[in-house]
Order: C-alpha cells, then structure tokens, then sequence
C-alpha cells in the first residue's frame, strides 16, 4: 500500500499545509453541479464536516488510515460471500427452485432501496447533534451472528424449499439492515474529511486495498469451507468461521474512524429533522434531482453493481456445468480478485494523470472484452477462463475504486449545504449498490430458470438439459457484457471530473 501513500502525515494538532485551491462552483443548471464551498469550523488535522478541502490527503496520518482500511476487510466478505454462494446453496443444496432461490434474494433487497437512504438521514441527524456518527457506525458490528443464521437453517426447515427459501430471505433483511448501519456512516468518512480531489482517491485506496483481501478470504475461503454444497452443516461453519473475521475488523474500522473523523461538538445550526422511513424514497429523489453529477454516477454504478454481483453469482455455476471444475471456483474467484491488490495502487497513480473518469471508462471496456472472452469455455484451455478472470480482476478494482473516490467529488462539489447531508448521499449510493447486488444474482436466475436449469438437495447428481448449460454460459459472459457495456454509455455523460481536472491539473489543489 505504500504506493498510494504520498508524504508523511503532519502530526494532529500541528496544522494540516493548506489547500492550493477549492473545488470550482459550476452554475449550469442541465448537467452540472452547484458549488459552494462552506469555510466555516475547519480544524486543524484537516477534518471537517463543512469546510474547505485541505489538499491532497498527505497529510491524513498513515496509522489511523490503515485503521480505518481495515474495516473494510469485514465488509468484503460479506458483500462476497452472499453474493457468492446464497444463489448457489439455494438452489444445488437446498433444492430451491430457481425462481423462487431468485426472489428470496431480491425481495431483501427492495427493502434496502428504502432502508439505506433512512440510514444515511439517521447518520446525518448523529452527526449533527453528537459531533460524531460512531453510535450507528458500533450497532453494525451486529452483523455476524445475522451472517451466520443465513447459512444456519435448521434441518426441518432445510426439508422445504419454501420454508428454507423464507428464512434466507428473513435474515437476509435482518443481516442488510446491520450491514447499513456500519457501510453508511463507514463511506461518510471521506466525504466528512477535507481533503482534496487525489486526497479522496487515496482515502479510498487504503480502503480498496484491504477489501480486496477481505472479498479474497471470503471468496477463496467460504468455497473450501462450504465444500462442494454437499451439507447445511458445512456451510454453517463457514458463516460462523467468516463471521468471527467479520466482527473482529469491524471493530478496527470503529477505532480508525473514530481516528480519521473526531467527535467535534453539535453544530450550532438544527439538526436535520427525523425522516420516518416511508419518506426515504423522497429523500433519494431530493438528492438526485438536486445533484446531477451524482444522479449520472448512481445510474452508471447500478449497472456496475448488477453485473460484478451477477457474475460473482454465476461464478459457481460456470465452474462445475462449463469447465467440469467443481472446486475451480476459489481459482476463479482468486484470479477475479487477486489483482486488485497489486493493480489499486497503480489505477490510483493513473487516476493523477489521466483523471478518474478516463480510468473508469477503460476499466468499463476491458471488462466487456473480459467478459466475452469467457465464453470459450475451456474449449481452448483452461489457462484462457483464468486469463480472462484476470483480465476482470484488473477492471474491477477500478471499478470499486473510482466510483467509490467521485461520490465525495460530487457532494463537496455541490457545497455546504449538500455536504450536511453526506449520509443521505451515501445512503442512496449504498442502496444502488445494494440493488445491483440483488438484481444481479436475480437475473442470473431468471437465466437459468429460462433455460431449465434443475435444482437439486445436498448430495444428489442432477444431469443439466442442453438449454441449461447455454443460460449458465451465456448469464455468466453475454449477458454482463452487455450490462457493463450500458454502464460505460452512462458512464461518458458525467463531466464533473473534467471541471476539477481542467488544465491538467485537480482545481481543488488535491
């Protein structure tokens, strides 16, 4: 990670060297973002929660921002490991249909639309009145024994596909909504920082960096703990040996928050009002029609989401029926996410020359090539599928990195009065990621569901139709292909980046 340092850290207390510029106000009201930048209570660590951007993020102590990465560890396994293995152990382990496997996982989900921007309002309402969002941040390191029971359904139940198929989706709910409550204040913390343009960029490095490794652990080691699905029991002791990781860098992402972002006092000015759950949705339209930028990155990053999940999902299913490798799916899942670990530092030295938006846009079109590449099966080897995994595993850091550094980009962009409610933004970005998360395994199952692919308990051998092997190869290639294809479309029309960008250099002195 060292490469994405920069210079040591100015000790807090001492000052943080000041910011060479702030971001630009822009006034086009069609595509553009209203700036602003609110200069009051800037401390002197360079943290704020309405201030000036301070510069590039050097000056952020090194200790307190791996602290805080390593909260990110915890929340990759559990974005990876659901969204690797739920689809699968609902349909080949529990015999769930997969329609019905489909629904239990989308329906959770519907509830997060709502759910997540509540949790961001909740967070900003914490922030105002206590100076810190640390309370919320705390009641989410709940998670894993909710982690644990989705995998933990007990045998009567487990004899039922409908029954087994409700008590996924019920802790489903019960695990997203923990989940909420430690992610939306967690990514609050850049946009709660003030530092600049490559500043964020390098905040969220530190933090793909190590979600990286926990979306390895998850994805690597809940397939050899789960085995090949042949019992509930095995999958148990995977939930409950992942969740334990979970928990434990939680805690550490706490401490590195509390590091990052202190409590300051409440602000003089109201904290915002309640918002009761049912207004959530007007909450997400406010935000998106009052931020244009953001509105073009959200609908970019819901293609984004459905097609890494929907490929996470089919990742199984590809492995055993196309390449007759049951356990090729800790290769496969390794070659995907390995690379970021050695690539995120790179993209973030790109990202000072080029600019996010072109990194991104790249990532976007290599990872269509990837992905029809991925088609050939083992026709032509096996070293090909594992190139071509390789190939996605270099775009998909930057496609965690770069849309993850431009929320904060298009918050403190739109001034002091959108920077107040940082949580309601962040809400609504982690719903998006939420939906993509439900609408990707979703659509693979429909896929297979189309083309009569047969579920199947534990321990029983199933032989596919023809028409079940062409959903499962054509889900798990065509089809993100052209997903990721639309989101690269979407993707072209945002401009922020080229104002903060113009002339070659970030007009936030970042």
């Amino acid at each position: 990670m060292s490469a994405t340092t920069g210079s040591e850290a100015v000790p807090p207390g001492h000052g943080a060297p000041p910011a060479a510029d702030t971001d630009t106000a822009d006034t086009d009201t069609a595509d553009t973002d209203t700036a602003g930048i609110d200069t009051a209570d800037t401390d002197t660590a360079g943290i704020d929660t309405a201030g000036t951007d301070t510069g590039g993020g050097a000056e952020v102590p090194r200790a307190a921002l791996l602290r805080y990465a390593l909260g990110s560890a915890g929340m990759g396994v559990y974005v990876t490991v659901p969204g690797l293995l739920l689809l699968y152990f609902l349909t080949d382990t529990l015999g769930v249909a997969p329609w019905l496997a489909g629904l239990a996982l989308l329906l959770p989900k519907a509830v997060d639309i709502v759910l997540h921007p509540f949790v961001g309002s909740l967070s900003d309402r914490e922030r105002a009145r206590r100076g810190t969002r640390l309370r919320l941040l705390t009641a989410g390191c709940a998670l894993a024994p909710a982690f644990v029971a989705l995998f933990a359904v007990p045998g009567p139940v487990a004899d039922r596909p409908w029954a087994a198929a409700a008590w996924v989706a019920g802790w489903f709910v019960v695990a997203n909504a923990l989940f909420a409550a430690y992610q939306v204040p967690y990514l609050s913390t850049p946009t709660d920082m003030t530092v600049g343009y490559h500043g964020r960029t390098r905040v969220l490095s530190f933090r793909m960096v190590v979600l990286t490794v926990g979306i390895l652990v998850g994805g690597a080691v809940a397939p050899l703990l789960a085995g090949e699905g042949d019992s509930v029991a095995r999958y148990a002791v995977m939930a409950l040996a992942l969740g334990a990781f979970t928990v434990v860098f939680q805690a550490v992402g706490v401490g590195g928050v509390r590091a990052l972002v202190p409590a300051g006092p409440p602000r003089d000015a109201p904290a915002p009002e309640r918002t009761a759950p049912g207004r959530a949705l007007g909450q997400v339209r406010d935000v998106l029609r009052a931020n244009p930028s953001f509105r073009v990155l959200v609908s970019c990053y819901l293609l984004v989401s459905t097609t890494t999940h929907l490929v996470l999902a089919g990742l199984p299913y590809y492995a055993r029926h196309e390449l007759g490798r049951p356990g090729f799916t800790t290769v496969l899942m390794a070659a995907f996410v390995a690379p970021a670990l050695l690539t995120t530092p790179l993209w973030f030295r790109l990202s000072r020359s080029w600019g996010k938006q072109r990194c991104l846009l790249v990532c976007q079109g290599f990872f269509v090539v990837g992905a029809l590449g991925l088609a050939a099966g083992d026709a032509a080897g096996i070293a090909v599928p594992v190139l071509c995994t390789l190939l996605l595993g270099t775009c998909f850091a930057g496609l965690q990195l770069f849309p993850f550094a431009m929320v904060p980009d298009t918050v403190r962009a739109g001034g002091g009065a959108e920077i107040e409610r940082t949580g309601a933004y962040t809400g609504v970005w982690t719903a998006t990621e939420a939906t993509g998360a439900a609408a990707g395994p979703y659509l693979y199952s429909a896929a297979l569901g189309l083309g009569g692919y047969a579920a199947a308990r534990a321990g029983e051998e199933v032989t596919q139709t023809g028409g079940a092997h062409t959903a499962i190869l054509l889900g798990f290639t065509v089809l993100p292909a052209l997903l990721m294809a639309a989101a690269l479309a979407v993707q072209s029309r945002y401009r922020l980046d080229a104002r903060l960008t113009r002339g070659g250099a970030p007009v936030d002195g970042g």
